[in-house]
């Protein structure tokens, strides 16, 4: 028996449990993806709407970034364009902040924003923050967890075999695991990005209250990421437990 038909045989017969191939897990999926999906279009909507707002210093989000950085003494980053939409990032590999269409050469809020809330990671990486440290050691795991998981899973599925199923499941939860430990790394690279542009008055305070918005709203999108993955594990083990019954 090959792997597609033992497949293809596990959902006829699963599906017969539930009656017309229904899968009572997949609510777990849809909830999860409608989470990411509110969060998405919440980021993009506030986005869209500060993008709009031009900041009176006139300020570019390359320009921004320089200035954070400059006033956390650090001078060794590169600042480079990308293309894209909220494409920006900051790699701590080659020490370089790359900022996206939406924010290099704009002079609008969300842009300054955004800059700045890279610029508190490069802050992070020179700082060796904790929370960041453990994120990078975790990429190799987490990036073998997520392309693996599923197919080890459903061999497990397939062919009954417990430690396949467990396998599938603990190389998911590695995946889970990097997107947990993303969330305080966002969360303060956000506070840093907006004590720095007050205390040294980058941008105005009105225009704090705009930045904040946009970057909760960034920040949202990690929470929504991690409840979906813990909706998909969740899926894992019933389904894990189900099989196993069988």
């Amino acid at each position: 028996m090959n792997l597609l038909s033992a497949v293809n045989g596990y959902y006829s017969g699963y599906g017969r449990g539930y009656g017309w191939g229904f899968d009572p897990t997949y609510l777990l999926a849809i909830l999860g993806l409608v989470l990411t999906l509110i969060a998405s279009a919440r980021v993009k909507g506030t986005f869209n709407k500060y993008a709009k707002v031009r900041s009176v210093t006139g300020l570019t989000g390359a320009q921004a970034a320089e200035r954070v950085l400059h006033c956390c003494g650090i001078y060794n980053v590169a600042i480079e364009h990308i293309s894209g939409v909220l494409t920006d990032h900051y790699d701590p590999r080659s020490k370089t902040l790359r900022l996206s269409d939406s924010t290099y050469s704009s002079n609008s809020v969300a842009a300054i924003c955004v800059a700045a809330h890279e610029c508190g990671h490069a802050v992070q990486d020179q700082e060796q923050y904790g929370p960041l440290v453990l994120r990078s050691t975790l990429v190799p795991a987490a990036n073998i967890g997520s392309r693996l998981s599923w197919p080890i899973f459903i061999a497990g599925l397939a062919f009954s075999l417990r430690p396949l199923l467990m396998g599938g499941i603990v190389l998911f939860l590695l995946a889970v695991l990097f997107q947990l430990i993303t969330l305080p790394v966002e969360f303060n690279a956000s506070s840093r990005a907006l004590k720095i542009l007050g205390q040294n008055h980058i941008i105005p305070e009105s225009e704090l209250r705009g930045g904040r918005k946009v970057l909760q709203a960034a920040a949202m999108t990690y929470v929504a990421a991690l409840a979906s993955s813990l909706l998909q594990l969740l899926r894992l083990i019933i389904l894990a437990r189900g099989r196993n019954r069988d």
